[in-house]
């Protein structure tokens, strides 16, 4: 199970980060952590987005962060909506920042800051409204096996 590296505490920073960020902004951001990924990492990250719903956002503006820790693989995937304006090198930034503290086994840590880096970049492009801004998806971080 995942949840034997990512403790309690770890959920809380990561949960905290996610909530922090879409304070700022209409997007939503998602973690979903499992032990392994069988095929691509950004295929299985497709699928784990559609499992989640993330696609039927008002603007199209999820982002996923997707981990799997024992095979050692990450990726960070946003919706179309967002994917349309953001600059080309957004999610290359966010992954290394991410991979640094991972390579260091401070995975909670890293999601963190890259839920932080995430939500200031969507922030400019998607800021949030007082008029009618609802939490459309969970900010829970998903586990598979």
């Amino acid at each position: 199970m995942p949840k034997d590296t990512i403790t309690e505490a770890d959920e809380k920073v990561i949960m905290e980060a996610i909530q922090q960020a879409e304070r700022n902004t209409s997007g939503e951001i998602r973690v979903h952590i499992e032990n392994n990924c069988e095929g691509d990492v950004l295929d299985r990250a497709t699928e784990v987005f559609a499992q989640l719903h993330m696609h039927l956002t008002k603007q199209r503006n999820g982002v996923l962060f997707y981990v799997a820790i024992k095979d050692h693989q990450f990726a960070v995937l946003g919706d179309a909506g967002i994917n349309a304006i953001v600059p080309d090198h957004f999610w290359e930034d966010i992954t290394e920042k991410v991979i640094s503290h991972f390579k260091k086994q401070e995975y909670a840590k890293g999601l963190a800051k890259g839920v932080i880096m995430a939500g200031e970049q969507l922030k400019s492009h998607f800021p949030y409204s007082d008029k009618g801004d609802l939490n459309e998806l969970s900010d829970d971080i998903s586990f598979g096996k």
